[in-house]
This record gives C-alpha cells, sequence and structure tokens, in this order.
C-alpha cells in the first residue's frame, strides 16, 4: 500500500496507539494531582505523532528527518517519564514495561527510517526534477520493512 497521508504510515500509527495508553495511564486519580508530570507525559507522546505527521507533510526529506529526529527525542522523553511514573507508584512494573517497549519499538523504527531516508539520494517531492518522491520512496521502504518482519517471523 502506498502512504499518501501520514496515517498510512506504520510508524504513525504505533505512535498514536502510545498515546492512547498514555493518555489512559494517565487518567489515573493518584496522577491528578501530579498535574506537571501528566500534561508532560501527554505533550511528549503526541509530539511523537504530530513530527511524525508534519515532517511527512513537508515534501522534503531532509525537513523528514529533521522531523523524526525530534519524534524521536520525544519517544525517549516518555520512556523517561515513565520511569517517574513507575517510581512513583502511579503505574505498575507490567503497564511500565509493555509501555517503556513500545518506545523503544518506535524508537528502532524511527532510526531505521532516518537512515533509509538519509541513504535513499532523494530529496522529497517538493524537488521536482527528482524521478521519485518523498512519499514512494517511504512506500519503499515501508515494503522493505514489512518484507523483513515476514522474514523474521517464525
Amino acid at each position: 500500500m502506498k502512504a499518501k497521508y501520514f496515517e498510512d504510515l506504520e510508524i504513525w500509527k504505533m505512535a498514536r496507539e502510545l498515546t492512547k495508553l498514555i493518555y489512559f495511564i494517565t487518567n489515573n486519580e493518584k496522577l491528578s494531582k501530579d498535574f506537571g508530570l501528566k500534561e508532560q507525559i501527554r505533550r511528549a507522546s503526541v509530539s511523537i505523532m504530530s513530527n511524525i505527521a508534519e515532517g511527512f507533510e513537508r515534501g522534503g526529506n531532509q525537513e523528514f528527518i529533521q522531523f523524526l529526529y525530534i519524534a524521536k527525542g520525544s519517544c525517549a522523553e516518555v520512556r523517561c517519564q515513565l520511569y517517574i511514573l513507575l517510581d512513583e507508584g502511579y503505574i505498575s512494573k507490567d503497564q511500565f514495561e509493555k509501555i517503556s517497549a513500545m518506545t523503544k519499538k518506535i524508537s528502532i523504527m524511527l532510526s531505521n527510517f532516518i537512515k533509509y531516508l538519509k541513504k535513499s539520494g532523494m530529496k522529497g517531492e517538493k524537488y521536482l526534477k527528482q524521478s521519485k518522491t518523498a512519499k514512494e520512496e517511504l512506500d519503499e521502504f515501508l515494503e522493505e520493512y514489512r518484507r523483513n518482519k515476514k522474514e523474521k517471523t517464525p
């Protein structure tokens, strides 16, 4: 499937799921008194999916890469704040491990996508002289990712 919109991106979908989980766990009554932490981890999770979306729509690979790096930083921020939630007893060890693993997976996917875009040599769709658009490059990356995922699945 070609990624025509940021909503088509698997990495954006995963970031959306992470954000839903963060909102769910931060609706904790104990956490309501720690308003700053609650809002900060929510903003950081929203930042991941928002930066993937904004970068995709920019039309240039260099800008997209820049936004993916921001998303990657926000992903680390969420993981860091999860430790605080765990240490303060706002979430269980199981919740921490599940969500932390999800942030690590997103971070790895972001890194791999950044590497792919850097080596692709394409500038993006806003540079009309190119034969491939950033979206076509992304489609190729997703297809390669899916093939690799299938090969690794027992």
